[in-house]
């Protein structure tokens, strides 16, 4: 997938997200779950991510090294 094809704006559902993050979508239902995981929205039932999120979400796990903690945005 190539991430720098998406605008922060673009919404993805579940499947396209998991490919987005490289996690399986079980991944992202039990981050939904234990409230851990990137902001996401239900639109009409369907549980949609915004590609700015996910980039935000990815970019609050990046570390400088191993003793670096990181921060997390849930």
């Amino acid at each position: 997938m190539d991430r720098s094809a998406y605008r922060d704006s673009d919404f993805l559902n579940t499947r396209a997200a998991a490919d987005f993050l490289r996690v399986k979508p079980k991944t992202l239902q039990n981050w939904r779950t234990s409230r851990n995981g990137p902001r996401y929205a239900r639109i009409g039932g369907t549980v949609s991510y915004m590609v700015g999120d996910l980039r935000a979400f990815v970019d609050a796990g990046l570390r400088t090294s191993t003793s670096d903690r990181g921060s997390f945005v849930a």
